[in-house]
């Protein structure tokens, strides 16, 4: 069975880094695999991919070499199962805000005796280049558990949180986060407030053993966060690589587009 070496490097204490996939396209996920990031997350809470896609992407990256994640669209038994039943090699659990929620995570995504997730499928051993009773064996080994932190409430209970054992990484998801304290959405902020969450999460995942991740903007943002502590870290996504390319390129350009939405109007 494949190890799952993003795990294995959180445990040991190193960094990793990663980006969302948002298009629902396995071509996209196929190139952007060839990258270097040491995982994708299949986005499956804001964004149109459907499962036959997300199923598709995640064979695709597995056998790229690249740890296949996804975000489930909610916290439910039927949302962790499947998707790690369609071989994600781990699972993002949105707006987990209390220790019971963070329970019911770890239930749905570890077999018993550490959880509680039920037997069936093939693709999850065929993305791990195992055999279904390998798998069902030593999966509690390998699949990353990762619940975020995206809210003021998941703040305020974090040592509960992150007392659940069976959780990998506490996963900061900063413009929700910023919006819940009701603030304008932003991936980083010098307001106290959101500054001292931040923190909160960071030293209360540490003192629990729990890996700290957030997402960020851009590689300047993903240093400091790095510099901090931060170990498991998202940066943008590939909408936003594109995006960001593109309106960089034709502002260096100087020539507005043929639409008229060009960076340079008075051209």
């Amino acid at each position: 069975m494949k190890p799952n070496f993003v795990r294995s490097k959180l445990k040991r204490g190193e960094p990793s880094l990663g980006t969302w996939l948002n298009l629902p396209d396995s071509l996209v996920a196929s190139l952007m695999s060839r990258v270097g990031f040491d995982w994708l997350t299949i986005e499956l809470e804001h964004s149109p991919t459907s499962y036959e896609t997300a199923a598709a992407s995640l064979s695709i990256l597995a056998g790229n070499g690249v740890v296949p994640l996804a975000r489930i669209s909610s916290n439910t038994p039927e949302n962790i199962k499947r998707i790690l039943d369609f071989g994600a090699w781990g699972v993002i659990v949105p707006m987990v805000n209390s220790k019971a929620e963070a329970e019911a995570v770890v239930a749905a995504a570890r077999y018993a005796p550490e959880g509680a997730r039920t037997i069936g499928g093939q693709f999850h051993a065929a993305n791990f280049n195992t055999d279904a009773a390998t798998y069902y064996r030593k999966a509690n080994e390998e699949i990353l558990v990762v619940v975020m932190a995206e809210h003021i409430d998941a703040i305020e209970q974090a040592d509960e949180i992150l007392q659940v054992p069976g959780i990998d990484v506490v996963f900061i998801g900063p413009n929700d986060l910023s919006k819940s304290m009701g603030l304008e959405p932003t991936f980083d902020s010098d307001e106290p407030r959101f500054v001292k969450a931040v923190d909160h999460i960071l030293k209360t995942a540490q003192r629990h053993g729990v890996v700290p991740g957030i997402h960020v903007a851009d590689a300047a943002a993903a240093r400091k966060r790095l510099d901090q502590g931060f170990q498991f870290i998202a940066i943008g996504s590939e909408v936003g690589f594109l995006l960001a390319k593109a309106s960089e390129t034709l502002a260096e350009v100087g020539l507005k587009g043929s639409a008229g939405r060009g960076p340079l109007a008075k051209y």
